[in-house]
């Protein structure tokens, strides 16, 4: 952008030449500068007088802050000075360093100053009672600037290593929450060059000035980069302040430029011809906009905005400059409010509204139009006539403006609408600075990154010795992605004229070519997508469900009953399908799942509803390693579902309560889980620390944990040998193992099992009536009065061959408990004659 035509303001000479320091008060009427010599100014905003000169001040001055009330400067000579705004003089010494001050910061309250000197040492000064004070000494090289965050709690510190560190001063000891390296030059600390991150105003990001000098805006949640104002100067950036909204940024250079950009959009705007400039300010309030030179010259700038910058300048605070912003971003099955089917109000003038058949404008006739319609008249101005509206009524143009939305006149026409599940990709993380997960399983994970006109996805498996690695440029933005041992699956939305896309990648093929690309109807979305190895499902936002075969035929399409749709997931020849069913009485749906056998097109459950506690919400959904489906909820619990393949009888079932986990007891950790898989009798997962909701790079690793069903308190809490915790350790231990028998039954009855499948199914029988065994010994030893407890776990044994009731015979008789052996033995008759079968 060329350099816009504007009428050049002249200097004021302020300082002799060398660094001079600029900076406005909070209200904005004062404009307070330093520099060289030992003259502070302070000029009124909106007066062309002569500034007040502030004249037993130190000399060379490097440093300036104010408030509304004070401003501190800081000097070569290692002190910090507290100066009245009210009677221009000198107050205080807040602090003395022994080497040169560099930079100082006031908080936004105005309660504390951070001092920055040449000293690996920072000080953080009460400006009330300056024998408070806070230190940060693990520096490794000397400070060049400080920021403090809008909230005040945090400080950013650039260093002269080129690097930022970002401390919490919320406690009396601050804390190092984030260092930043490789973002800023190495600079002196008296260099005309910055490399100060300043904060933007809405504090969830600060922007820095680059190398290549550009100015890089960083996430403060993440460390991870955002957009870039780039390309605006030709030589190194020496100052830079956002404007007080944040719409804007303003920065100044070597070239001789002063760049005005645009936050959402990150292009220049504006340019202005200024050579020398080393420090810029915002006026809080109006269209004037300051700096100063390394001559000494103050320029203040009225009207610097044009009409349409100005416009920009007046808008409500805007949010930081994000790739994709996390605000924008709702968590996987959110439940929201379904838009309200509010009638806008015809713009045309309606028909007057009519009265009852006894009302008294029937009564008296109409009154409009009449000449008794101006019998008041408003001669004296007092403005007590109002006009008449379309409805024969007075207006309400003389009452003030509400800024509440009218309740109740909305509720006259506005329809009540239930809060829904909101559609959500297994797997998936949101964006995260540029980057996000697409697919997190155990066969590996897919990743993709912004790269502004275009994405990079990169595919890695964790088993390379079976799969290669491989990456691609994607111009089609996909948003959505399954991995399995056969191949991967991608899907794109629709974009303008480019309809929705859903792409197939193999690993290993015998031909030339066999991925597939298909484009879905025009004004079709997918919401969800999942690979088995036999299908590839899609569920879209007309809640259609698509069914293809892994080479792209279409094999089925339905409309789902329970909508909108939320998620599906797939395993083998079976799909599982999620979405909207019932308004219970809390106001929100319910949450619906189907499962379907494709091949043998067989429903196994239909509309069944999936068992949530109130406000939870479903984290995510998929098979286990045998094929059994899983949920994971946003309290931390996974479920597992039992006898899905008969009809009516399926169940879920609590395998894990990651609440009650030993690693959390005593509040000695927080972290959350994130749900990877299911497999090999584990929950395989990712640990999530510091309060983060989702995994982020570098890559995690995953962790196992135990199934471990909550049966009881004590169950859960100890899990020693000790006698007293021994019971319900394993009483859980018995629900657990006939739990997973009663799966792995479930599956060699649906399918044509394996030997090996029959043995593991075997052996898990012994193991419940081993568990059941220790049980009864654990019972024997608390004492007869545990007899008839005793003899029921003994009936619960599946054993058949007689060895366990045997067994739990001479377990009865080692502890003396002659009367229970006794009926253990009979039972073991009974069913040796086949006489205990339960009656039918």
């Amino acid at each position: 952008m060329a350099t816009i035509p504007h009428q050049r303001v002249r200097g004021r000479p302020a300082h002799p030449n060398g660094p001079t320091f600029l900076t406005y008060t909070p209200d904005g009427t004062k404009l307070i500068t330093a520099g060289s010599n030992n003259v502070i100014r302070v000029y009124i905003t909106g007066s062309d007088g002569e500034p007040t000169n502030i004249d037993d001040c130190n000399d060379n001055n490097t440093a300036l802050a104010a408030n509304n009330d004070l401003f501190i400067a800081g000097a070569e000579d290692g002190s910090v000075c507290v100066y009245s705004l009210e009677t221009y003089l000198y107050e205080k010494m807040l602090t003395r360093c022994t080497l040169p001050i560099r930079d100082v910061a006031l908080s936004p309250d105005g309660n504390w100053a951070a001092v920055a000197s040449d000293e690996l040492e920072i000080k953080i000064v009460n400006t009330i009672d300056t024998m408070h004070a806070l230190y940060i000494r693990d520096l490794p090289k000397p400070p060049k600037h400080l920021s403090f965050h809008p909230s005040g709690s945090y400080l950013a510190v650039s260093c002269t290593d080129g690097i930022i560190y970002v401390y919490s001063i919320s406690t009396e000891e601050p804390t190092l929450t984030k260092k930043y390296d490789g973002l800023i030059r190495r600079l002196e600390s008296d260099d005309e060059r910055s490399s100060k991150a300043i904060w933007h105003p809405d504090g969830r990001a600060f922007a820095i000035p680059t190398v290549t000098r550009d100015v890089q805006v960083v996430s403060q949640d993440d460390g991870e980069k955002q957009r870039a104002f780039s390309g605006g100067h030709m030589g190194d950036i020496t100052a830079l302040a956002w404007s007080p909204n944040g719409a804007m940024l303003a920065t100044s250079a070597s070239d001789r430029k002063i760049v005005l950009w645009d936050s959402r959009t990150q292009k220049t705007i504006a340019r202005y011809d200024y050579s020398g400039v080393i420090n810029i300010a915002w006026h809080p309030h109006n269209n004037i906009f300051s700096f100063v030179t390394s001559e000494g010259e103050l320029f203040i700038y009225p009207n610097f905005l044009s009409a349409e910058n100005w416009r920009i300048f007046q808008q409500p605070p805007q949010p930081a400059p994000f790739i994709h912003d996390p605000l924008s971003y709702t968590p996987g099955n959110a439940r929201k409010t379904l838009v309200n089917g509010i009638v806008k109000p015809h713009t045309e003038s309606r028909a007057e509204r009519r009265g009852t058949p006894d009302s008294l404008d029937d009564i008296l006739g109409p009154q409009s139009g009449g000449e008794e319609e101006d019998f008041v008249e408003d001669d004296d101005g007092a403005g007590y006539l109002e006009g008449i509206n379309g409805h024969g009524k007075r207006s309400n143009g003389h009452l003030d403006g509400l800024d509440r939305p009218d309740v109740k006149r909305r509720t006259t026409y506005q329809t009540w609408q239930p809060e829904t599940h909101q559609a959500f990709q297994p797997g998936s993380t949101p964006w995260k600075g540029n980057r996000r997960y697409l697919c997190l399983n155990l066969t590996g994970f897919v990743w993709t990154v912004d790269q502004d006109t275009h994405h990079t996805v990169t595919v890695e498996f964790y088993d390379r010795e079976q799969h290669r690695d491989f990456h691609f440029t994607d111009p089609y933005l996909y948003d959505k992605a399954c991995l399995n041992e056969s191949g991967a699956l991608f899907s794109c939305p629709s974009s303008g004229e480019n309809p929705a896309t859903v792409f197939y990648r193999p690993h290993e093929t015998w031909t030339a070519r066999a991925d597939w690309r298909t484009q879905l109807p025009a004004g079709e979305n997918v919401t969800s997508i999942s690979l088995s190895d036999s299908y590839v499902v899609v569920t879209t936002s007309t809640n259609f469900v698509r069914v293809f075969t892994l080479f792209g035929t279409p094999l089925r399409i339905y409309r789902q009953k329970s909508s909108p749709t939320v998620t599906c997931a797939s395993w083998r020849d079976y799909i599982l399908t999620m979405g909207n069913g019932a308004v219970g009485g809390d106001g929100c749906t319910k949450l619906l799942y189907t499962i379907e056998n494709v091949k043998r097109d067989e429903v196994c459950q239909s509309e069944d509803t999936v068992a949530l506690t109130d406000n939870a919400q479903i984290k995510s959904v998929f098979f286990s390693d045998n094929g059994d489906p899983c949920i994971y909820d946003s309290s931390g619990t996974l479920l597992i579902l039992q006898h899905w393949r008969t009809p009516g009888q399926a169940r879920w079932v609590p395998l894990l309560d990651t609440k009650t986990l030993e690693r959390l007891a005593g509040g000695r950790k927080e972290e959350s889980y994130w749900p990877v898989a299911v497999a090999q009798d584990k929950f395989h997962c990712i640990i999530l620390k510091g309060g983060d909701q989702y995994p982020y790079f570098p890559k995690p690793l995953l962790s196992e944990f135990d199934f471990k069903i909550p049966c009881t308190t004590a169950a859960v809490e100890d899990s020693s040998n000790t006698s007293a915790g021994e019971g319900p350790r394993l009483e859980e231990s018995f629900v657990r193992s006939s739990l997973m028998l009663s799966l792995l039954d479930d599956l060699i009855s649906a399918t044509n099992a394996s030997h090996s499948q029959r043995t593991e199914l075997s052996r898990r029988e012994i193991e419940v009536d081993k568990v059941l065994l220790q049980l009864l010994h654990a019972e024997c030893r608390e004492g007869e009065e545990r007899g008839m407890k005793a003899l029921e776990i003994v009936g619960l044994m599946r054993d058949r061959s007689g060895k366990m009731l045997e067994a739990a015979g001479k377990v009865a008789g080692r502890y003396g408990r002659l009367v229970l052996q006794e009926k253990i033995n009979e039972l073991a008759e009974r069913r040796l004659m086949g006489m205990d079968e339960e009656d039918t």
